[in-house]
């Protein structure tokens, strides 16, 4: 083999680290460097809590206090949907109701034919609630403050329709707990710095807001009624753009869940998440697919270029990519509350080049008619 072929690899490296640099340093900096607007005037607006739940009585009475005493002063309801839920939902709901007045419940006694997934309960909240911003998380989520509401109501100012929150999940000693983190980290790094560049692509129903104007307008799920999942980040793939959408990321304003504690559920339940990825648009599908491709790439590169090039520079130009990227991420996890991960961050960087290679025969899966 000719000494000209292996200067393919060196070549084939640095082009890999030059796109991956570009998604650094022209979207992922931009989370990096965000501070909030500060507003001349600052407005309370109405706002309905909706929460979906089925057979979710533990999580219920774990979680749902924390919504309810919120420090808001401005009317606000929260509202559960119960989704025909066979355990003591219903009774820890109604004891609830004696206390707060600002809850409803509705409670749906029938399951939906041909919409799968938690869409249908979901919507039913949405046309029922009273309030025009409307705020949304799960039954396992709990409000990181007491002022999580007003903090995510405040991103709205005239045009704003989408407001992206974050939702975390709580720490616990183990690498399982790490890497949950890690991946939920990362994945919000992607959408709030894509919103930040005007290209919001999703949302997560842990923690998302949107005005009621904007589902009824879009007439709701309807487009997407058929796929079992993508509540959330389908329908913001959907309505969201480059001037309707904004994030909210104080950590007052995040919302907190119980991780898995076994791989084989979290897998499952990423698998389960990744099937919708193929309903994006295309523009989205191809940043998303050539970044993933990219890190995908970059340690056999490197490797191969070391042993059959010059393993001078295949350090060099790793070290470039390496250094850009550690600082970015420390920068994003101060930003997000994750800052006790970035001593991993080269763990982490290999595991995202498993990772990938692990979830990606799920985009052609068939999804789960499950929600979660």
């Amino acid at each position: 083999m000719s000494l000209n072929y292996f200067y393919i690899l060196p070549c084939l490296l640095i082009i890999v680290v030059a796109i991956q640099l570009w998604y650094y340093l022209y979207f992922f900096i931009r989370l990096a460097n965000y501070n909030s607007k500060q507003k001349d005037a600052s407005q309370e607006y109405p706002v309905s809590v909706i929460i979906c739940e089925k057979n979710e009585a533990e999580n219920l009475v774990k979680n749902l206090p924390g919504i309810l005493v919120q420090d808001y002063k401005t009317t606000h309801e929260v509202m559960v949907v119960n989704d025909n839920s066979t355990d003591e939902s219903k009774y820890i709901l109604e004891e609830f109701q004696r206390s707060f007045k600002e809850l409803t419940v509705i409670a749906l006694k029938q399951e939906a034919k041909g919409i799968p997934g938690k869409k249908f309960p979901l919507s039913v909240g949405i046309k029922s609630s009273k309030h025009e911003i409307v705020l949304l998380t799960d039954a396992d989520c709990i409000p990181a403050s007491e002022h999580w509401i007003k903090k995510m109501q405040d991103g709205y100012q005239p045009g704003i329709e989408v407001v992206l929150g974050y939702g975390a999940y709580k720490k616990y000693p183990g690498l399982l707990n790490k890497f949950i983190r890690f991946e939920t980290f990362h994945t919000a790094l992607q959408y709030f710095s894509y919103t930040l560049a005007g290209k919001p692509y999703m949302g997560v129903g842990r923690n998302l807001s949107y005005r009621k104007d904007i589902f009824i307008r879009n007439k709701g799920f309807s487009a997407i009624n058929h796929i079992p999942s993508g509540d959330d980040d389908l329908f913001i793939n959907m309505i969201a753009n480059e001037k309707n959408t904004t994030i909210v990321i104080d950590k007052e304003a995040h919302t907190l869940s119980e991780p898995h504690t076994s791989w084989h559920n979290w897998m499952q339940q990423k698998n389960r998440h990744y099937t919708t990825a193929k309903y994006y648009k295309s523009s989205h599908k191809f940043l998303l697919s050539l970044y993933a491709t990219m890190q995908t790439l970059i340690y056999p590169l490197a490797i191969a270029t070391a042993i059959f090039f010059n393993w001078y520079i295949a350090v060099g130009v790793f070290a470039i990519r390496l250094i850009v990227q550690t600082i970015i991420w420390y920068k994003c996890m101060k930003k997000l509350n994750e800052t006790d991960l970035w001593p991993l961050f080269l763990i982490f960087d290999i595991w995202l080049f498993a990772y990938n290679l692990f979830f990606f025969p799920s985009l052609w899966r068939k999804p789960s008619r499950k929600w979660d």
